[in-house]
């Protein structure tokens, strides 16, 4: 089933035999026509049409900024964005370049990093050269420990925040919500705590904090009983939510509130540095941790995101019935405790190798350099079973040998905040000599990078292909790994292509 949406995938460009061929391990073609990421070479820009799907090689563009050699930001393990852009791709439409988030688009696939024993964090960084003279990709992966056991881990307080507005009537918004929680009350341990709240023109406590320990049958009442109505006052909502974890706050448990909304607040209290400070108290009063889960064509994409990055959490969006399943039945209940409080990395680029260097994405993550090591400078939360990738386009000097990188991560003990190190080396040598004999996890997060940047327009990347070139190479990535998720990116750069060429 796989290979024949493969093929079908590939009818839709003309170039894609001469792709495959230069992906294959077959070269037919001479350096000219192919490049060492394994892409087609760049097209030049045809004069007489636009080039919003054609770049240019011109090798004086800007790819960096004047470099200091530090890199410093919070770790993001956010989805939101490429799920959005997917969902509005699906619908015959090219997302707005303010919703597109690179990092997303990465951290979107699991990759295969090791894993460390305890809690924390381990370090692998690799990287490939690109055709672009001196150009290289630079991956930085962070992966903590596989989710436990649901018998092992500690209990959970999950304290619910559900829009019932009435643009929550529309399919795909409260309906996906109502049954995914249905289906997961049932997957929660005993010791497990739900709460509640709901919000329209005003905010409403449906459960208190409740054990599920004999109380399902409440918990499926309070579920089967949502129904949508009026407007969305989503400062209520979250005002209630805090205080009703607040009242339910457990010692010794995962305290976590869960926000389920299309995030489009138009009643009461809609600013959202209002709303943020709200979340930005409790949080470090009581550490209580914020989940976003976005739903809808018409979706609040930024308000969602920094109300999750504000709450120390992060948020993921769901567009049908298999995303929901997946979120709440089994990304939720495995991954609602945290190995990781306020965790950063810091990459220290070697200026003997280096002479340019650019992070890709998180840009509303950006740490100062000399607060990598301040504990008091607010990071990320990241939970077992997670990766978190970053991608860097690195410039290195001519003839560049030894030392490249050394990439470090630094996170406080969820329980007694106790702080922690680890790093990770890379030499230039090490670098491989094109995408297409590097692990095929940086193979996937590259093509999830270019695509994002094609969407943005900015043009970070070196050696960007066209988009119909690129959707050719994760089909082809997609057919040799036989991954599902890069069968899905390979279907939505395919296309971004269409709608960019219609």
């Amino acid at each position: 089933m796989l290979k024949h949406g493969i093929r079908r995938l590939l009818t839709l460009t003309a170039a894609s035999a001469l792709l495959l061929t230069a992906c294959g391990g077959t070269d037919t073609g001479s350096s000219s026509d192919r490049g060492a990421t394994g892409f087609p070479a760049p097209a030049q820009p045809n004069p007489d049409q636009g080039t919003d799907d054609q770049k240019g090689t011109d090798e004086s563009r800007e790819f960096a900024p004047s470099p200091d050699y530090l890199s410093t930001f919070a770790l993001d393990v956010d989805t939101a964005s490429y799920g959005y852009a997917r969902r509005t791709l699906a619908e015959g439409r090219l997302p707005d370049p303010s919703t597109v988030r690179p990092e997303e688009f990465v951290n979107s696939f699991r990759q295969d990093y090791d894993r460390p024993d305890g809690d924390g964090f381990s370090v692998t960084v690799d990287g490939a050269r690109t055709t672009m003279d001196d150009w290289s990709l630079v991956r930085v992966g962070l992966a903590t420990r596989t989710a436990e056991e649901a018998d092992e881990r500690r209990p959970a307080a999950l304290t619910f925040v559900i829009d019932i507005s009435g643009s929550m009537a529309e399919p795909g918004r409260l309906d996906l919500a109502k049954d995914s929680l249905g289906v997961m009350t049932d997957q929660l341990r005993d010791d497990d705590s739900v709460a509640i709240v709901t919000f329209s023109d005003e905010a409403e406590k449906v459960l208190p904090m409740t054990r599920l320990d004999g109380n399902r049958d409440e918990v499926h009442d309070a579920i089967d009983g949502l129904e949508p109505t009026e407007s969305t006052n989503l400062g209520a909502g979250i005002e209630t939510g805090y205080e009703t974890a607040e009242e339910g706050l457990r010692e010794g448990a995962t305290n976590r509130v869960v926000l389920i909304s299309d995030a489009l607040a138009n009643t009461g209290d809609t600013d959202a540095d209002t709303i943020l400070e709200r979340i930005s108290s409790e949080r470090r009063e009581h550490g209580i941790t914020l989940f976003g889960v976005g739903v809808g064509s018409d979706y609040g994409d930024a308000l969602m995101e920094q109300l999750a990055d504000k709450g120390d959490g992060h948020t993921v969006y769901v567009s049908d019935q298999e995303d929901a399943r997946k979120v709440f039945v089994q990304q939720l209940p495995q991954h609602v405790d945290l190995t990781a409080r306020d965790a950063k990395a810091q990459v220290a680029f070697d200026p003997e190798t280096v002479a340019e260097h650019r992070l890709i994405g998180y840009d509303n993550r950006q740490v100062a350099d000399e607060d990598f090591r301040d504990d008091r400078v607010d990071g990320g939360e990241v939970g077992p079973g997670h990766t978190v990738t970053a991608l860097y386009a690195v410039r290195t000097r001519p003839g560049a040998e030894g030392h490249l990188a050394t990439a470090s991560v630094r996170w406080l003990d969820p329980d007694n905040r106790a702080p922690h190190e680890e790093s990770g080396q890379l030499e230039a040598t090490s670098l491989h000599d094109s995408l297409t004999e590097s692990a095929p996890g940086l193979q996937l997060a590259a093509t999830a990078a270019y695509f994002a940047d094609a969407l943005i327009g900015k043009d970070n990347l070196p050696a960007a292909p066209p988009l119909s070139g690129l959707a050719d190479y994760a089909a082809d990535l997609a057919e040799r790994t036989e991954s599902k998720e890069a069968q899905d990116l390979a279907e939505a750069i395919a296309q971004a292509a269409g709608l960019r060429n219609n």
